[in-house]
């Protein structure tokens, strides 16, 4: 067994603590990754918190990891010792149903992907993830990081960048289109650098008047107050598409209503309270409303590939795992632009 060193929680009210544990050992297909850098996402904290239920503890949140192949399998042909890789959301699948086949892995029928962490994989084991040392992985589900970019900025991508590119991939929003982004966090200031990136012509909604300015340099062609009901009047009835970022309760009518007939708005932020809508912002126009979740891993790659082409990374604040429970404290504040990224090499420390 391999030995593992980082952060878990060890249940749902107390701070992260230093967890030893044992990942398995490298199997023919399999590879090992010392990680370098672990983006934080909300996520991690609905699941530290057991706020969406079911979660495993000790649990050893992430699952946007950096790092660089320490170790390959006999059977890998993918990556060598020493390239540069990431590992997302996913660790598995069950690689046979409809979905797997169709390398949309992540809606996984059978019964679902195994997620790098508060999972089991296929022995029964818990996932840990990527507030630790190292990770062993499937080369089926490692991705290729390009060494163009800053290495950490990059973390982010393996779900707040994935998470935002497959959507607006999927509905093909780009050059003649308007498109909304409402909420300017981690998720969202990646939709905005991806659907500025595409083409569209780009409104970010928000409720703080101090993003402005930073909404505007992400790409934002213009930003709308959503606080003043005047300023969504003005302009009712005329996106193509909205992409709704937000994790926090929050009334999604005022956003349908803004769509053109046959006009649709995807969710991909989780709020833990449901969200009621109404019937006729959707009849009246034909709009629709629907979520999306990450990409495949053939997609994720696509993704990893484009950014590296076009110059595009997540806005960050590194942290050392030791201040974990602060990032977590500054992220429900909005205390952060936009993503918080553990530099791993301060685990050494702990």
């Amino acid at each position: 067994m391999l030995k593992s060193h980082g952060y878990a929680a060890y249940d749902k009210t107390n701070p992260l603590k230093p967890f030893n544990f044992e990942r398995r050992d490298v199997g023919p297909g399999d590879v090992q990754i010392d990680i370098l850098f672990c983006g934080v996402c909300h996520s991690d904290i609905h699941q530290v918190r057991d706020e969406w239920g079911g979660s495993i503890y000790p649990m050893v949140p992430g699952h946007e990891i950096v790092g660089r192949v320490a170790k390959i399998g006999s059977a890998v042909k993918k990556m060598k010792v020493g390239d540069l890789a990431g590992v997302g959301c996913m660790v598995d699948s069950c690689r046979t149903c409809a979905m797997c086949r169709e390398g949309e892995e992540q809606y996984c029928e059978n019964p679902g992907p195994v997620l790098t962490y508060n999972a089991l994989d296929k022995s029964g084991a818990p996932t840990y993830g990527g507030y630790s040392n190292n990770i062993v992985c499937d080369q089926a589900f490692v991705l290729k990081v390009s060494p163009k970019l800053n290495l950490a900025a990059v973390a982010p991508l393996l779900c707040a960048g994935i998470t935002t590119y497959s959507p607006l991939r999927h509905w093909g929003v780009g050059e003649g289109q308007r498109a909304g982004v409402v909420g300017l966090g981690g998720l969202g200031h990646m939709a905005l650098k991806f659907a500025r990136s595409f083409g569209a012509h780009v409104t970010q909604f928000t409720t703080s008047p101090g993003k402005e300015e930073d909404a505007k340099r992400l790409g934002a062609h213009e930003v709308v107050l959503t606080r003043d009901p005047e300023n969504l009047k003005r302009i009712a009835g005329s996106f193509n598409f909205i992409i709704d970022t937000v994790s926090a309760p929050h009334d999604l009518n005022l956003y349908l209503n803004l769509l053109r007939t046959n006009g649709h708005m995807v969710l991909v932020g989780a709020p833990e309270k449901p969200s009621p809508v109404a019937a006729f912002p959707l009849i009246m126009k034909r709009r629709s409303l629907s979520g999306s979740a990450i990409g495949g891993i053939r997609e994720t790659q696509e993704m990893l590939d484009y950014c590296a082409e076009k110059n595009i990374t997540s806005d960050i604040e590194l942290t050392p795992i030791q201040k974990i429970d602060d990032a977590y404290a500054r992220m429900l504040r909005n205390d952060v632009k936009y993503r918080f990224v553990i530099d791993m090499a301060s685990l050494k420390s702990s």
